[in-house]
């Protein structure tokens, strides 16, 4: 791509991301991101040839952003499992405390587009989710969790659904029970984990004593 075209480019994707993240996917239209980007719509179709594809283009941008900065947030984390879940639903309270929060862009965009499986923004989002939930496992793993993806598939479920009924109830304690509920799922796993070498000695005393 010219050098000369990608501040136009980037204007068009960040006009985009604002509109869809405010008004939903459907409910844009071409004309609306154009004239939000100070543009031609002639000139927008010269560098997205349609919405499809400038919904795509603006999750995979958003996806490269949203993961670094999950990152650099596992980064300042330290800690038992216990702590590394709190701070979690801590920083999901914060962010849904913010005004016209409107929960997980990448979710609420592909919920839009259920009937369309095949559409290049879903297989996006769902990379995008997968590889947040590694990412959660990696900090639970260097947390001493043995079971980690197991457990942050768990842990990620409360979050997407705590999520979706803050929107819906407009309460932000759904993100206090997530925790809670987080914390018991957490405990659970660490004490399966203290007990299974127990189990281990106890069965090898046995066959000793056959």
């Amino acid at each position: 791509m010219p050098r000369a075209a990608e501040p136009t480019r980037k204007r068009i994707l960040d006009a985009a991301y604002r509109l869809f993240r405010r008004q939903g996917y459907s409910r844009v239209t071409m004309d609306e991101i154009a004239a939000a980007a100070k543009l031609t719509k002639r000139t927008l179709y010269h560098h997205f040839e349609s919405k499809d594809r400038l919904l795509a283009e603006v999750l995979a941008e958003q996806h490269e952003l949203a993961l670094r900065a999950f990152r650099t947030f596992g980064d300042k984390l330290s800690g038992s499992p216990e702590e590394v879940v709190t701070e979690m639903f801590r920083d999901l309270a914060v962010w849904a405390d913010r005004p016209r929060w409107a929960g997980s862009g990448f979710t609420r965009l592909v919920i839009e587009l259920a009937d369309l499986p095949g559409h290049p923004a879903r297989k996006i989002a769902r990379r995008h989710k997968a590889q947040l939930e590694d990412c959660l496992a990696d900090l639970l793993a260097r947390s001493g969790v043995e079971r980690s993806k197991e457990l942050a598939r768990a842990v990620w479920l409360l979050s997407e659904g705590a999520i979706s009924l803050i929107l819906v109830h407009g309460d932000r304690g759904y993100s206090a029970a997530a925790s809670q509920a987080a914390t018991i799922l957490v405990q659970q796993y660490l004490s399966a984990q203290l007990t299974k070498p127990l189990r281990r000695s106890s069965s090898m005393s046995a066959s000793t004593n056959t």
